[in-house]
């Protein structure tokens, strides 16, 4: 027998790197930013017309590199509860391990864009 060959797609990578992001204590919640918007709505579309329910992706951008690492790209809102470069760490910290340990990928980098912080009764 042949071993063929095997791909973990971008949604799948994303949409643990989404969980992960998510359950950082800090954030509100991950923000699509335009290129997000275009290619989840283009997610979405297929996954829709198959009948499958598309597992949250938003705010998670996905690429490969020649060797197999994986690059991410995460867009998200912050509570304010939190220091800002302090949560962002920890939101790369969780979303690498998380990519790892779930898929067996190597992580090249995370990178984290904080679009907003909501500000609810001050510092």
């Amino acid at each position: 027998m042949t071993i063929g060959e095997w791909v973990i797609g971008e949604p799948v990578v994303a949409a643990v790197a989404a969980a992960a992001a998510a359950g950082v204590p800090g954030v509100a919640r991950l923000e699509p930013g335009v290129l997000g918007l275009v290619g989840s709505l283009g997610r979405t579309l297929r996954q829709q017309v198959k009948g499958l329910d598309p597992a949250p992706t938003e705010g998670v951008r996905v690429s490969y590199e020649d060797n197999a690492e994986v690059r991410l790209e995460v867009d998200l809102v912050l509570s304010g509860s939190e220091q800002v470069a302090a949560v962002a760490q920890a939101v790369q910290r969780a979303v690498a391990g998380a990519v790892t340990a779930a898929t067996g990928l190597a992580v090249a980098s995370v990178s984290v864009a904080v679009l907003d912080v909501e500000l609810r009764g001050g510092w």
